[in-house]
């Protein structure tokens, strides 16, 4: 966080009141100059205490938007008939819509922009605006979802926890380094609480927000907040399982392969809601039809998109009521194996194609819930099949509710690219640790399988926006990729050279706060490069040696008049440090050096030097690749 000035405790009293908010709190932590440990709970519990209160929130104001939409609304249009269902999703639809037209930057947009350029997030953004986008978000996605939109409230849970996250960000000033962690925290307390999953929310921060930067403080971070939102969420709603599972085993050993097969289908599952989300998405944002006279959803205004939308989920329910809404009470209901297996394939399908349409449309909500749904569905109807087709008196196998729980884990995995949130996420809710093995040999199955797929077609991944989460990767290359070496280069580096004694050298490099030089010859041209620890490895041994033999001098020998041994003629076969400072540095560098183009990006030479652990690229010309232009170094 930052440290205030020794001016600002002897600043007058009408500065002071003049002073913001967060002005006032940064100072305020800074005089109570807690411990790193102390900073780091206090946080977490601000965090996780702030996400779990708004997802109580959230839960309570879906319930009541859900309350006013079927009980209320329903009921007075019911006398025109049945088919008035339709029109709640659109009612729901076009509430979003209006408010998408008056707020543009406020729903979908802010969280994406804020992960990917933090100035953006801590300059031009204030904790008011973050504020009214929170309760923006939470007020569109309770609507959204009360009313039967095909979607999830885990997309939002994990925007509002972030933009708590955010919010703190602001008003403490934190610094850079530590904006993006805040935010990691902040989603992992909305998904915890959401789900009631603890470690789910820690392995979805770590997986989908953090990626690979974390380290150990960023996990105890992470995990109290999430520790502490679903403490706060526990005290509101309980500590009941959100899916309740009949005792469960692997009865065969044959299963172990009926598990390999349901990876494999979910993978192909994945595949259809990732491309239907896709097709979705280019449809309503008028990238498809183009080849078309007039494109049919040109002329639809963008505020009515999502009443579209909430029309055809509803049109859809009229037949499949099923799909309205989170639709966890339809889940629960399909691990109970009460669904024909004809219904089951319709509820697939129509839940994978309603989903990409509410999310393409515009409507507010998050993917988790409908791919656990198409899942359970898909292992549901796997379940029914093989109990169809191997025999009884073959081998045993376990019942249809099994499946459908594995199924619900490959396909969520598959879908969002997140094979431990989704592994624990279904131990989580359902605490039977039976099924952890399977749910590994599936998930992982369908992971590589869909990976592969992408990989090797024009299939394209979901980011996170397209999944209901405005949340995105913080990955550099692609800014990267714009900024040529020849820009950021420097042309002041160390050199040396190739004549010279190793001892000069490592003098010059610990003269200069240098790990490393450039080896030239007389003509001016690159022979090698070394190191602080090319050095190092040639001096230690020497050096161990030397004292070994000065521990035997200085010995008492039992025997007075054994012989010595003589330091002053060194064995030949023996390191001598005298010697080896004395070597010429072109004998010990390293002549194969790894070089970059002065055309090439900042992304490649920061790949190379990640990739062999170098501290600097010499840059160089295809024409001559001895010839030094300057060096990129971190």
């Amino acid at each position: 966080m930052t440290s205030s000035s020794p001016e600002s405790t002897v600043l007058p009293s009408l500065q002071a009141q003049s002073r913001s908010l967060s002005d006032r709190l940064t100072s305020l932590l800074n005089r109570l100059q807690l411990s790193p440990e102390g900073l780091v709970f206090l946080t977490a519990l601000l965090i996780g205490s702030g996400a779990g209160t708004a997802m109580v929130i959230f839960h309570y104001w879906i319930g009541f938007c859900e309350a006013i939409a079927f009980d209320s609304i329903l009921n007075q249009l019911s006398v025109w008939g049945g088919w008035t269902v339709a029109l709640i999703p659109a009612l729901g639809g076009l509430l979003v819509g209006l408010l998408r037209w008056r707020y543009p930057t406020g729903l979908g947009q802010g969280i994406s922009t804020l992960l990917s350029d933090p100035q953006f997030g801590m300059g031009e953004t204030s904790p008011a605006g973050s504020l009214f986008r929170l309760v923006l978000t939470l007020v569109a996605a309770g609507i959204c979802l009360g009313s039967g939109a095909s979607l999830g409230p885990e997309g939002p849970s994990v925007e509002i926890g972030a933009m708590i996250g955010l919010l703190l960000a602001q008003l403490f000033q934190v610094s850079q380094s530590r904006y993006r962690l805040l935010l990691g925290a902040g989603a992992a307390a909305g998904l915890a609480a959401g789900f009631n999953a603890p470690i789910a929310g820690i392995f979805f921060a770590l997986e989908m927000v953090l990626g690979t930067v974390f380290t150990a403080p960023s996990i105890s971070l992470i995990l109290l907040s999430a520790v502490v939102a679903t403490i706060v969420s526990k005290a509101s709603f309980g500590s009941d399982l959100l899916f309740g599972l009949p005792a469960y085993q692997v009865i065969s050993d044959w299963e172990w392969g009926l598990y390999v097969g349901l990876g494999i289908l979910a993978s192909g599952l994945s595949l259809l809601l990732i491309q239907s989300i896709q097709t979705a998405r280019a449809c309503f944002e008028q990238v498809a039809f183009r080849w078309l006279p007039m494109n049919p959803l040109a002329q639809i205004p963008t505020p009515l998109k999502p009443m579209l939308g909430g029309l055809i989920v509803g049109s859809a329910a009229l037949s499949l009521p099923q799909v309205l809404g989170v639709g966890y009470g339809t889940l629960e209901l399909i691990l109970k194996d009460a669904f024909p297996t004809e219904l089951l394939g319709r509820l697939m399908l129509a839940k994978v194609g309603l989903t990409a349409i509410s999310l393409g449309s515009g409507l507010v909500g998050g993917i988790f819930a409908p791919a656990l749904m198409v899942g359970g569905c898909f292992g549901s109807l796997y379940g029914h099949v093989l109990s169809a087709w191997i025999p009884a008196d073959l081998f045993a196998i376990a019942p249809p509710s099994a499946y459908a729980t594995v199924g619900m884990a490959a396909v969520l995995a598959s879908t969002v690219r997140a094979p431990l949130t989704a592994i624990i996420l279904l131990f989580e809710m359902t605490q039977n640790y039976q099924i952890v093995l399977p749910l590994m040999l599936s998930v992982g199955t369908s992971v590589w399988l869909v990976d592969l797929v992408t990989a090797t077609q024009t299939v394209e991944k979901l980011d996170l926006p397209q999944m209901g989460v405005n949340l995105k990767k913080q990955d550099g290359s692609a800014y990267l990729n714009e900024l040529l070496v020849e820009d950021h280069m420097r042309t002041n580096y160390l050199s040396v050279a190739a004549t010279s004694s190793l001892l000069e050298a490592a003098a010059a490099m610990l003269a200069t706060k240098q790990l490393t030089a450039l080896v030239f010859t007389e003509q001016q041209q690159l022979c090698g490069i070394i190191s602080l620890g090319d050095v190092r490895k040639q001096i230690v041994p020497a050096i161990a040696h030397s004292e070994k033999n000065l521990s035997i001098k200085f010995t008492d020998s039992a025997e007075p008049d054994s012989a010595e041994p003589d330091l002053d003629k060194p064995d030949a076969h023996e390191p001598n440090l005298e010697i080896i400072l004395q070597q010429l540095v072109e004998q010990v560098c390293t002549s194969e050096v790894v070089c970059i183009y002065s055309q090439d990006s900042l992304a490649k030479a920061q790949k190379e030097m990640s990739a062999r652990g170098l501290y600097l690229l010499p840059v160089v010309t295809p024409d001559n690749p001895r010839l030094v232009l300057g060096v990129i170094d971190t």
